[in-house]
């Protein structure tokens, strides 16, 4: 293996679920140049990439298809301050103190909760009285994987401009 996809592939082993741009910017490479690199990574199965969330995100083999989906999520600023609260509150709370705790709207709380549900991080229970409680599949296993990631500056740029949209809409 040549040195430039030696250091891509570290790159990805140290940062799983990293994405396209995020590659560039860290091994300072043309994206051409990681291009290239990355197919012929993939053809030998020396790394697996999965489109999820509008964005192709690069893996080690190891990872199983429930994994990459919440590294994917919680490479994103909110999706992890979701479930980084759920983890602080023991595994579940209702969806308003997530909300207050994160400091979103509660229609900003649901369109994640959307992508978090659906990739089988989190479950919405309801009681007797249509009370929801917001619950971590696997708590154990997804704080290992939110541990494992740290935020870029531009992917926390990006969030923090979307919540800021996102408070000025809920003004009008």
């Amino acid at each position: 293996m040549t040195d430039t996809r030696t250091r891509i592939a570290d790159c990805v082993r140290a940062r799983p679920g990293v994405h396209f741009n995020d590659l560039v910017r860290r091994l300072d490479l043309a994206p051409g140049q990681v291009q290239h690199h990355l197919k012929r990574l993939l053809s030998d199965e020396r790394l697996i990439a999965d489109e999820l969330y509008g964005r192709t995100h690069y893996y080690p083999p190891e990872f199983d298809p429930w994994e990459r989906r919440v590294l994917a999520l919680v490479r994103r600023e909110t999706p992890r301050d979701v479930v980084a609260c759920l983890l602080d509150a023991g595994g579940s709370a209702p969806p308003a103190s997530v909300a207050d705790a994160v400091g979103i709207a509660r229609s900003t709380l649901e369109w994640h909760l959307d992508n978090l549900t659906e990739a089988d991080v989190v479950t919405k229970t309801y009681d007797e009285r249509g009370r929801v409680t917001l619950t971590l599949t696997r708590p154990e296993r997804t704080a290992d994987l939110v541990a494992s990631v740290s935020p870029s500056l531009p992917g926390r740029f990006v969030d923090r401009f979307t919540r800021l949209v996102d408070d000025l809409l809920a003004e009008e």
